[in-house]
Order: structure tokens, then sequence, then C-alpha cells
């Protein structure tokens, strides 16, 4: 209940919904803490796999890029508890996929650098896992899950999730191109300057040469 101002309630929110909110909006700043790129670095002729522990329903997410190393490629697979194959991709630099669990168990997902005989690559990556220990788990009461507020702070929760992947994924294509356009540079520098002493020796050569022709020559 509320107090009067001229005659007039005004509805305040109760202690339990505040307490609810409060605990919606912590675990809210929790999921987005823990979203977080990985860097792994992948030998020649070697394949690095992790893995995630999911129920059935579970909607995951794998974001990558290879950020360094050859042509800046590798091969992507993914795996559920069952063996089957759920994605694969073969020298790919970058990509997103995303599917739901199909069934609870251990989903496995994999960068291959077989293919590769010398160069090493390194891969920037990030699992970004929805609906498991997400923020209906943390509401306790089953009527509460489902009221509108939850719903709001759910897709508020999804939403910044996924902006701060965007976010990653962007950072790590810009550092990617950066260095393409630096190596570029490097090598178009080294080029015209190979250019310009080739032109020099070509010149000093004709020099000499033409002042070996006009030369004159007495003979005793």
């Amino acid at each position: 209940f509320g107090c009067c101002s001229n005659g007039v309630l005004s509805r305040v929110l109760r202690p339990s919904t505040m307490q609810s909110l409060l605990l919606r909006l912590a675990t809210l700043l929790a999921i987005v803490a823990s979203v977080h790129s990985f860097a792994v670095n992948v030998d020649a002729h070697e394949k690095e796999c992790f893995f995630d522990d999911v129920k059935a329903g579970t909607k995951m997410g794998l974001t990558f890029q290879v950020a360094d190393g050859g042509f800046l490629d590798i091969d992507v697979s993914i795996k559920g508890p069952d063996g089957k194959e759920i994605y694969s991709g073969e020298r790919e630099s970058d990509g997103k996929y995303t599917f739901s669990a199909h069934m609870d168990g251990r989903y496995n997902y994999c960068f291959s650098n077989e293919m590769s005989s010398v160069t090493p690559k390194l891969v920037v990556f990030s699992m970004n896992i929805h609906g498991q220990e997400g923020i209906s788990d943390t509401m306790g009461d089953e009527s509460d899950k489902h009221d509108q507020l939850h719903d709001m702070v759910q897709e508020l929760a999804e939403s910044i999730v996924s902006i701060r992947r965007e976010q990653e994924y962007m950072f790590v294509r810009e550092r990617t191109h950066r260095m393409i356009n630096e190596s570029t540079n490097s090598r178009v520098v080294y080029w015209a300057f190979f250019e310009a002493l080739v032109l020099v020796l070509m010149s000093l050569g004709q020099v000499y040469y033409l002042h070996r022709f006009f030369e004159v020559r007495t003979t005793v």
C-alpha cells in the first residue's frame, strides 16, 4: 500500500517486489560479467578441443576468429554427447554458430590445424550459454518466473550479452585487419625500396657500359 497526498493513494513497490527486482538485476550483472573471450594457440598438425556440460534445450553460441597465423584459416567442429556432429567447417577465418542442445551431456567444440605443415594459428573464441543457469533458476517461486518484470529483465540480459559478444567479435576483426594492413604496407615499402635499388644499379651499369663504349683506346 502507499501513502496519501491530497487524498490520492500512490502505490509503491512492496519489499518483496524490491528484493525480487534487486535479485534479478544482480543475476543480470552476473550473466554479463560471465561473458569472456578466450585465446588458444593451435600448433601445426594439432587439434585443440573444449567442452561444456549443459542440459537439453540450452541455447549455445560459438563465436570464433583466427587472429594470427598463415592464411588465417582453421577447421571447426561441434559434437554432441552422442557423438553426433552438429557443425563442421573447413578453413574458416571467422564465424558464429548458434544451436540448441538436443540432449543432456557434454558438448565438444574443436579447432583443428592439422592441415597446416609448419604454421601455428591463434584463435580467439567465446562460447555463450543461455537458459541453463539463467535468471529463471534463481527466482525460486514458480509464480514469479513468468511475470512481466522477469521477461523484461531476461530480454535485457540477452540483449546485453549479444551486444558484448558482437563488440568482442568486432574488436578481434579490427585487430586482424589492422595486422593485415600493416603487413601489406611493409611489403609495399620493401618492394619499392628493392625496385629503387635495382633502378640505381641498372643506371650505374648503363653509365659504365656507355663510358666503356665511347672510351678511346690507343695502341703503342
